[in-house]
């Protein structure tokens, strides 16, 4: 099932990018499996939201949880690295990727009811509290947890492809055997104080060694949003990614 799953996605993501109206271009996407009881679940209801969602609050009988990584092309991300704004590429990659992930979703939802399974059908945000600025259901940690990757400095998932992409997930009542976490530390100022350039590289002051400000990191996103409305919703930044060691590994 998990090779079924994994080419089902890589086959969407292949004929999204197919329509004449997509300009964003991904790598192979990384698929990984979470047991929808991992103890990982309740922990981030402290360290993500206390409102964070259980895989069990959307499907009763959930069994695991499907994450993967969409990696963007090496030009897309290479273009945000210029300048305080952020690139055009990158705000219609942000923009694409997000209706991508919706898409994948609903199929996959699909898909799984053909063969017998329930799969949930999220959006790539879901429930985000623009005054906590947090969100109900956390891809990103919900990857950590199928062990996609390890965080970075950045607070990005830094997967075996980079951080440089975007994350989503289902949940389905399907039995996956889950995915081993990494032993290893994939941000190199966690592992041994090597790095840390994407703190100077925030164009916002919201990243410190020490803490991320999230709300000034927020106001940096709506400022793109404005210099992007003409493409549609870009509330996304990214300079803390572009250029970064860590946003291509392999």
């Amino acid at each position: 099932m998990k090779t079924w799953i994994e080419s089902t996605i890589t086959t969407f993501v292949r004929d999204f990018e197919s329509r004449p109206e997509i300009a964003t271009r991904w790598k192979t996407p990384l698929v990984a499996y979470a047991d929808a009881r991992d103890p990982l679940f309740l922990l981030f209801k402290d360290v993500v939201s206390p409102t964070h969602c259980l895989p069990q609050d959307f499907i009763p009988e959930a069994a695991s949880v499907i994450a993967y990584f969409l990696p963007f092309e090496a030009s897309i991300v290479k273009s945000n690295i210029p300048g305080r704004l952020s690139s055009e590429a990158w705000g219609q990659a942000y923009i694409e990727t997000n209706t991508l992930i919706g898409e994948i979703n609903a199929h996959m939802a699909r898909e799984l009811a053909a063969k017998g399974f329930k799969g949930t059908n999220m959006p790539a945000t879901h429930n985000f509290d623009e005054e906590r600025l947090m969100s109900d259901w956390s891809h990103r940690h919900v990857a950590y947890a199928a062990g996609l990757g390890t965080f970075g400095l950045n607070n990005m998932l830094i997967t075996e492809a980079g951080c440089a992409g975007r994350v989503g997930s289902i949940v389905t009542d399907l039995v996956l055997e889950p995915s081993p976490r990494p032993d290893l530390e994939r941000c190199a100022y966690k592992a041994d104080g090597s790095c840390g350039a994407c703190v100077s590289a925030c164009v916002h002051n919201a990243l410190f060694f020490e803490h991320f400000d999230r709300h000034r990191c927020y106001e940096m996103c709506l400022e793109n949003a404005r210099h992007l409305k003409h493409l549609g919703l870009a509330d996304v930044c990214g300079k803390c990614v572009a250029g970064m060691p860590c946003a291509f590994k392999g």
